[in-house]
């Protein structure tokens, strides 16, 4: 059976579209976090209830998720969309076509308090590594991602990037738990940085490219490897 919403915190009430801002941000940055299982139902009267506010900004911002596809509607409040291999697949391919080259972008328009940002996100994904925190391991790729997103000067572009790549986030957390992936994170955002601080735009398109890559293999090993799956070995693919 469905559960309902996870637990919310309360909102600072004020202008009506303000406030369906926030309660949008604090969703999105929930499912970013994978705070929401896709077991849940997310229900407006209930996360207005918990958050202190009325119902109106709560079904408007999830409206909103709904439509940028980070939920879908059901007969009971709203949750995750259910990804086929095709969906993922073609989320990657998506991705591998935009990503490359936004980050040559950033490269060359990264601002100094953007390196500093990039160099700490790094520095909390290594030690998340050390420590097996893979919750926040997932919160410094977030980070890394969304600060040199703020570089790229087309904001439609880095909105479009970051809610392809979020939209494939709850399924992602379960690569981070392989051992064996986890140092390929680490190497692909190192040779991000490097890329990113030398602004070395050919470099950081390449580096890009390869690190997607491997995210997408991952993904699809982990698929193929799991014994729910093990009877149908020939329905996963990787689209060159």
């Amino acid at each position: 059976m469905a559960r309902e919403a996870m637990t919310v915190g309360r909102i600072q009430a004020g202008r009506s579209d303000s406030l369906r801002q926030q309660i949008y941000l604090d969703l999105r940055g929930k499912l970013q976090r994978g705070e929401i299982g896709p077991e849940e139902r997310l229900i407006d009267v209930a996360i207005a209830e918990a958050m202190g506010v009325s119902r109106m900004p709560v079904r408007e911002a999830l409206l909103q998720l709904m439509n940028e596809g980070y939920l879908v509607g059901t007969t009971r409040g709203f949750a995750l969309p259910k990804l086929t291999l095709e969906d993922v697949t073609d989320i990657f391919e998506v991705r591998k076509l935009l990503e490359p080259r936004a980050a040559a972008n950033a490269a060359r328009d990264l601002a100094e308090r953007e390196h500093v940002h990039l160099k700490e996100a790094l520095s909390r994904a290594r030690h998340a590594v050390a420590s097996q925190d893979v919750i926040e391991l997932a919160l410094a790729n977030v980070s890394f991602r969304e600060t040199w997103l703020s570089g790229v000067r087309n904001q439609r572009l880095a909105a479009t990037i970051s809610r392809f790549v979020d939209h494939v986030q709850h399924v992602r957390f379960g690569t981070l738990h392989d051992p064996n992936v986890q140092p390929v994170v680490i190497e692909g955002l190192e040779g991000l940085y490097d890329a990113f601080t030398r602004r070395d735009s050919i470099t950081a398109h390449d580096r890009m490219a390869a690190f997607i890559a491997e995210s997408e293999k991952s993904f699809f090993i982990k698929y193929r490897n799991s014994p729910v799956n093990a009877d149908e070995p020939d329905r996963w693919t990787i689209k060159a």
